[in-house]
């Protein structure tokens, strides 16, 4: 199984919110968001292990500020990492107004997925070979978030103790 690059895993999807996406308040369901957060970072995640993959958590998701109707949203996501059988996703939401032109970063999130064969249990995926700065600053911190996603899950179950 050769490496990929981040690069090889990019993917952008834009959904300009209408108002079938609307809460009470006339701002953008979170729901609505994290639909599109998963989309996008499944994309990613099976476009680098080239097999179906499912979802497995979501890390913290901060709300910055609130999306209005009308407004265009454009998730960008890539591999950060990837381990054995699953890959940390990160992804950025952008709201854009798109009569003015003006773009707001309003969430971000790490999506992991772990890849599955035929008769869906995990299996493994290729490594990842980050190539620049940017690339080896986000693999290095993905490595440190799985390690401890690991150990929380170790001491949740009791395995650790």
């Amino acid at each position: 199984m050769h490496a990929k690059h981040p690069r090889e895993s990019e993917t952008v999807m834009s959904e300009l919110m209408m108002p079938q996406h609307a809460n009470i308040m006339g701002n953008v369901f979170g729901g609505v968001v994290l639909a599109l957060v998963d989309r996008v970072a499944a994309v990613a995640a099976i476009r680098h292990a080239g097999k179906p993959c499912v979802t497995v958590s979501v890390d913290k998701v901060d709300f910055r500020e609130p999306i209005h109707v009308g407004e265009l949203l454009t998730a960008y996501a890539r591999v950060n990492f990837a381990g054995r059988t699953s890959m940390e996703v990160g992804v950025k939401i952008i709201a854009e107004n798109v009569l003015t032109g003006e773009k707001r970063h309003t969430n971000s999130c790490y999506v992991t997925y772990v890849a599955l064969d035929a008769k869906g249990r995990p299996t493994a995926v290729p490594p990842i070979v980050p190539e620049n700065a940017d690339e080896k600053r986000r693999y290095d911190r993905a490595a440190k978030r799985r390690a401890t996603r690991v150990m929380d899950r170790r001491y949740s179950t009791g395995a650790g103790e």
